[in-house]
């Protein structure tokens, strides 16, 4: 991976975020990382740590072998703290874990302990070419739109998405935990994520059935591809049950997930949509995939986003994993549509 140099308008990025989850003097951080993560990412945080007044040290753990059956990107799960409990008692006593790890902490097996401890929130900062993460930066007026998004998402019964090439699902969003985040959070157990900007929800069990037909131009962040071909999904009870395509698109989603040996890698994660404005469908184009992680387009605004995978709350747990973000999908909560032909309505659009 090429070192890139640092930059003064990066090092202002990271000081404003950081400073936006509430981290000034003396706020206890651990900078955690790996040793295959993005080197300017860990230097730029040790030094807007530094010049924020915080109370901060540097965890790098060995990036862990692989042992997958194919390779693993993009899940949410990384494997870095390898279950040492040193460093778990030590994430435990910081308010926040800044988290350079190449997948990241979210789904992490360690994080619901650090979590329950009481004191830790976690600011993730994804694997990006730092600048993505200075375009995508977080701004306070963010916040507003993520928390009607999950308001919208809590209150409402049944989810309905569709769109001109023939997606037709709807999930039941009865008790189904609800998130997201604007790329920043200041109260014990939240979690932020750089690029931000999502708001979904984890359905329970059997929630989710109809079909999903990702078009040209939708997006596989595990490949951190475009699409060329369509790919149409049965899903049923939770469960993509036909996967059908003639381009390789499809062949590779398909055996991919069969590749795991594994029927929870076929399950519905979470599904919601995007509400960042400065996120960018066609910065696909502009970088490497060594580049990026893709978490970008997870959170363009009116994209809708479904996810294969664990889901927790559903009691299903598993590496594999697939985010895959759409374009011109319409979204519709207890028929009254927040997301129209890819384009966020009403209070989501302000």
């Amino acid at each position: 991976m090429l070192q890139e140099r640092i930059e003064g308008k990066w090092l202002a990025a990271f000081r404003r975020v950081f400073a936006l989850n509430g981290i000034g003097q003396g706020t206890r951080i651990a900078i955690l990382s790996e040793t295959q993560s993005r080197p300017v990412l860990v230097h730029l945080s040790e030094l807007a740590a530094h010049d924020l007044g915080a109370s901060s040290f540097h965890i790098q753990m060995p990036t862990p072998p692989q042992v997958a059956p194919v390779p693993v990107k993009s899940t949410g799960t990384s494997w870095a703290i390898q279950q040492n409990s040193a460093v778990i008692e030590a994430l435990k006593l910081v308010e926040v874990v800044v988290d350079c790890t190449v997948e990241g902490l979210i789904h992490a097996p360690e994080w619901p302990e650090i979590e329950a401890a009481g004191n830790t929130r976690l600011l993730v900062i994804t694997n990006e070419h730092p600048e993505i993460l200075e375009r995508t930066e977080p701004k306070a007026d963010d916040a507003e739109r993520v928390r009607i998004g999950i308001q919208m998402l809590r209150e409402a019964r049944e989810m309905q998405v569709t769109s001109p090439v023939g997606t037709d699902l709807v999930v039941d969003l009865t008790d189904a935990p609800c998130g997201g985040t604007p790329g920043f959070a200041t109260h014990p157990g939240a979690v932020a994520h750089w690029p931000g900007g999502l708001c979904l929800a984890f359905p329970g069990k059997g929630c989710v059935n109809g079909r999903i037909v990702m078009d040209v131009g939708d997006m596989n962040l595990t490949f951190k591809t475009c699409l060329t071909s369509r790919i149409d999904c049965r899903i049923e009870n939770d469960f993509v049950t036909r996967i059908e395509g003639y381009g390789t698109d499809a062949l590779h989603f398909r055996e991919y997930l069969e590749a795991w040996e594994d029927r929870n890698a076929f399950g519905i994660s979470h599904v919601g949509w995007g509400v960042n404005p400065r996120a960018k469908w066609v910065s696909a184009a502009m970088y490497d995939k060594r580049d990026m992680q893709g978490v970008e387009f997870r959170a363009v605004a009116g994209s809708f986003l479904w996810s294969t995978g664990a889901n927790q709350y559903a009691g299903r747990y598993t590496l594999g994993h697939f985010d895959l973000p759409m374009r011109n999908c319409t979204i519709a909560l207890d028929g009254r549509i927040v997301v129209k032909d890819g384009v966020l309505q009403g209070e989501l659009a302000k």
